[in-house]
């Protein structure tokens, strides 16, 4: 149990409020552990910022304000050493979008975009849905069976018309952080190919392994900084996606100018609970995400302790970051995985959507008795089939 302020022991009813990850199982009993939502009540200081913006009694268009520039720029500096300046912000009603329109600013109809899979489904289908041609690479194991971006396959795949490598850093699902040597390599890959660096670093702020620390990948270097657009927003570490508040970082004019242009009519203002949310989460969120952090990591190691000792079909190899464990089920030799639990009472993510077959996708952000109590129907339900 937390013996911190914060109570992430306990949650509200989710049920009647519209919740993506509740109401896929509405009137069923399954237990979703599924999309990256944690079921955590979020920040009191953000609640009560949130009330406070509610109180003022209008709601009309907000644009980008200093309150919540300066809650960015400062939070950049503070908790990442990077120093941005305020014109090379865009904010955005989320990333999703960004990185779809990402593949209409940068990329013309007849050139290709490059990934590392399996990666976060929203980078395979944003390709697609712009007409562009999409090459994919396998992440691999390195000596240390940690995943990581396979160069040799990356080189033999990309082509002459190649404009766009998308990046997930840290990585979901594996959970990944990647090194500055590992990062410094990217970057070289993409100055050799001329390559814009589309970086999605969503889940930055959610590295439980003291060993490991985000690397802002701007911050390599001036060259790669100029080919990089870099994508975050407080919404996965706080628990904010409903607010709908994002942010792009382009340090580049050109690059700039070009997203800019492309999102203009498509892209709406961001909502004001968005700014006040993220400026809350900024400026006063820090003790409740270190609180955070403390009880993730329990239940990682929970859940890796448990799928070891009591799950062993299953691979589940070591990860840094984020509340999303990877599971490799192939040695399960279940014909549809994801069904397989659904009918025994566990709603968990599809690998194959993340070009991972065989893979399932557990989200680990939730009470630890609720954690508990997933694993263990899941270990049921094998030891019974």
């Amino acid at each position: 149990m937390t013996d911190t302020p914060y109570n992430f022991d306990t949650c509200p009813d989710r049920t009647g409020y519209g919740s993506l990850k509740w109401d896929k199982y509405k009137d069923l009993d399954i237990l979703p552990l599924w999309v990256a939502d944690m079921d955590f009540t979020t920040a009191p200081e953000i609640i009560a910022a949130l009330q406070q913006r509610l109180d003022h009694g209008i709601y009309g268009y907000t644009i980008p304000y200093e309150a919540p520039i300066q809650a960015v720029l400062d939070y950049l500096d503070r908790q990442h050493g990077y120093n941005a300046k305020g014109h090379w912000l865009n904010f955005l009603p989320g990333l999703v979008p960004a990185i779809n329109l990402c593949c209409h600013a940068y990329v013309a109809a007849d050139e290709s975009v490059m990934t590392a899979t399996p990666v976060y489904p929203p980078f395979l289908g944003a390709p697609d849905y712009a007409n562009r041609e999409l090459i994919k690479t396998q992440l691999c194991l390195d000596a240390n069976d940690h995943w990581t971006l396979d160069f040799d396959a990356m080189e033999a795949a990309v082509k002459p018309n190649t404009k766009l490598f998308i990046l997930c850093s840290p990585h979901n699902p594996v959970g990944r952080v990647y090194t500055r040597g590992e990062l410094t390599r990217l970057g070289d890959f993409c100055e050799k190919h001329d390559l814009i660096l589309i970086s999605d670093e969503i889940h930055c702020d959610l590295i439980f392994d003291d060993n490991a620390q985000h690397i802002v990948t701007v911050k390599l270097s001036e060259s790669l900084a100029a080919r990089t657009v870099t994508l975050m927003a407080p919404s996965k570490t706080y628990n904010l996606p409903g607010l709908a508040c994002a942010f792009s970082i382009i340090e580049n004019s050109k690059l700039r100018l070009q997203f800019q242009k492309t999102i203009r009519g498509i892209i709406t203002e961001v909502n004001c609970f968005g700014y006040a949310g993220c400026e809350a989460a900024y400026n006063l969120g820090e003790p409740w995400r270190q609180a955070l952090l403390s009880y993730l990591r329990g239940n990682y190691e929970l859940t890796y302790k448990f799928i070891k000792t009591q799950i062993p079909g299953i691979t589940f190899r070591p990860m840094e970051s984020t509340y999303l464990a990877w599971f490799d089920v192939t040695r399960l030799e279940l014909e549809n995985p994801v069904g397989f639990f659904e009918d025994n009472g566990v709603g968990l993510s599809d690998g194959i959507p993340f070009d991972g077959i065989q893979h399932l996708r557990l989200n680990f952000g939730c009470p630890r008795s609720r954690l508990l109590e997933g694993l263990e129907k899941m270990a049921a339900a094998l030891s019974n089939r």
